[in-house]
Order: structure tokens, then C-alpha cells, then sequence
């Protein structure tokens, strides 16, 4: 079976000779190296012998639509247009993608990382513009999202029909216990957020929903269960919930996990033997059917390639 088989297979829950994994990091998440940065993607998936690559928006967290300098007002949102398909924001991650693809043709699946729409506002402001705007005028900020939407829907739409990626990894966040009720993120964010999978969903069935636990602070994962994709990724440490829980929370579809990224957690500091007890563990865990194993979310760009080597090597053995 090759990886490429092996992950569509996981994602549509049917058998695979061995369970596919993939870890990632960040390269450079502050500004684009061009060929670098695809390089450094392709170096990673080949040495550590992944089963498919998703490939990093590294310099591409802040949204620079030019109107955000413009805002004085929550008001003022509501003046707020798209950038288009020209941007360079939108085309320099398509032509990154593009080139990856290239380089790996069908060897295996690359999916690309989306961040939704409240998460690219609040890069493109910041943590107080964001929320202090929602209190005095949600209609405005709620127009916001829509219009961001519409820049990454474009994004999606290139990333999938010219640049040849398999899906995106869409990576929701906000939904932080601290920040809303479960029924105000229905109500405020959830529109744009669930328009732009809905719409990824039409270019592709091989889509990820990541349910970021990046702060470390519990969400309101309950928010997400509906989201429809074809695997979904989370914060399995955070939100103190397994893959085999996860699998049965979000509807039997594929997941994809069960590493802790943190510095604290096993795959960055254990022994490999260590590292070796907890694959099997995870593997007993959440069972051989629609499971890819992976990470909790990003991982420490400083992390030693041969730990992800050491967990290739041990499911390859366990499907022996």
C-alpha cells in the first residue's frame, strides 16, 4: 500500500496495511523563506518517513488586508472588503503549496494549514481590538469574519484546484471556556468559521478540522462536534480526551493524534523506549481503524527528526 493509499484509506475508515502517521513544526513562523521553506518540508516528510506532509503557513498568520489599518471604530468594520485571489498573501502560499506538490507528486497527501476567520482577524489586530470591537458592535466584527472568510475561501479554492493539494487542515480556535458560552460562539463565531469548511468540503472530501488547544486552556470542544470533515485532530492532552473518545465524540470519523506536543510531553523528552511504550499504548487506545497517529498540534521546531523515526519504526512493527 503506498502512504497515499494508507492515509485515504484512514480517512475513510476503511483497513490500511500499517496506521499512517505525520508530525509537524514550525520552520520560520514569521516570515516566508520561499524555496527554504519548501525544502525544509520536504527534508522533514523524508527523513522522518512521514505518511503525508502538511504544510505550514509560516509567514502568513497575520492577515494584512491594508483596511485593518484604517479601523478606529468597531463601526468601521463594516467598510471592510476582500483582497482578492491577486494578493500576494493568497498567492505565496498557493505557490508554496504548488511546489511541494510538485516535488512529491502522488507519493503521498499534502494538506495545507487554513486558520479560520476570528483567528486571522485577531492576527491581523490583536487580542484586545478583537474582543473589545465585539462588545460594542458585534454586526460589525460578525462582517469581518464573513469578508475574511471569503479571502480564505479564495485561498482554498487555489490551494485545491491549481496548486493540487489533497485538503486543508482547518485549524478552528477561540471556542477557550474563559472567552464565550457555548452559545455565544454558535451565535458570533460559527457562521464564517463553518462556511468556509462547508465550502472546502465541496473541492474536496480528504479535509482535517484541528480543534486547537494551542493556549493550553480548555475549549468548548462541544462547539466543533458537528463540524463536518473526514478526520479531526485535537488537543488530546488539554482537553483530556483520547482518540478512542474523541472517535466516538466526533461520529466514528478518522482521527488523527495522540501525541502530546508540549516540551513536558514523552515524544520530545522520553527515551525511545519511552516513546516506543506510548505508540503502542496509543495504538491499544484508539484501535487500528481510522486512526493516524500524530501530535496534539504543532510541535517544538527543535525536536530531534529520529523521535519521529523511532514511532514509524515501532507501528511498523505492531503491523507486522
Amino acid at each position: 500500500m503506498t502512504k497515499r493509499e494508507r492515509v485515504l484509506n484512514a480517512m475513510q475508515n476503511k483497513p490500511v496495511d500499517k496506521l499512517p502517521m505525520g508530525f509537524w513544526y514550525h520552520f520560520s513562523p514569521d516570515e516566508d523563506l520561499g524555496q527554504q521553506t519548501v525544502e525544509e518540508h520536504l527534508k522533514l516528510y523524508r527523513e522522518a518517513d512521514m505518511d503525508f506532509i502538511k504544510v505550514m503557513c509560516d509567514g502568513y498568520f497575520n492577515y494584512p488586508n491594508p483596511f485593518i489599518e484604517t479601523v478606529a471604530s468597531a463601526e468601521d468594520w463594516f467598510g471592510m472588503t476582500p483582497m482578492g485571489e491577486n494578493s500576494a498573501y493568497i498567492r505565496g502560499q498557493v505557490e508554496r503549496v504548488k511546489a511541494v506538490v510538485e516535488a512529491v507528486g502522488k507519493e503521498c497527501c499534502v494538506f495545507y494549514n487554513v486558520f479560520c476567520p476570528m483567528s486571522l482577524m485577531r492576527f491581523g489586530t490583536n487580542e484586545e481590538i478583537l474582543m473589545g470591537h465585539l462588545k460594542k458592535n458585534r454586526a460589525a466584527v460578525c462582517h469581518a469574519f464573513e469578508v475574511i472568510g471569503q479571502d480564505i475561501k479564495t485561498l482554498i479554492r487555489l490551494l485545491i484546484t491549481e496548486a493540487g493539494c489533497d485538503g486543508i487542515y482547518y485549524c478552528v480556535q477561540n471556542a477557550e471556556q474563559f472567552r464565550f458560552t457555548a452559545d455565544e460562539y454558535r451565535e458570533i463565531v460559527r457562521p464564517a468559521e463553518l462556511s468556509v469548511l462547508e465550502y472546502a468540503n465541496t473541492l474536496s472530501k480528504n479535509n482535517i478540522l484541528h480543534c486547537c488547544g494551542w493556549a493550553g486552556d480548555k475549549n468548548r470542544i462541544e462547539v466543533w462536534q458537528d463540524y463536518p470533515s473526514a478526520a479531526v485532530n485535537w488537543a488530546v492532552y488539554v482537553e483530556q480526551m483520547s482518540l478512542g473518545e474523541g472517535k466516538v465524540f466526533f461520529g466514528d470519523r478518522c482521527v488523527l493524534g495522540g501525541f502530546d506536543n508540549r516540551k513536558t510531553g514523552v515524544l520530545y523528552s522520553g527515551s525511545r523506549e519511552e516513546i516506543e511504550a506510548e505508540t503502542v499504548k496509543i495504538v491499544r487506545e484508539a484501535g487500528v481503524r481510522g486512526v493516524m497517529i500524530g501530535a496534539d498540534c504543532t510541535l517544538p521546531s527543535d525536536i530531534a527528526t529520529e523521535r519521529f523515526r523511532w514511532v514509524r519504526e515501532k507501528l511498523d512493527s505492531l503491523a507486522e
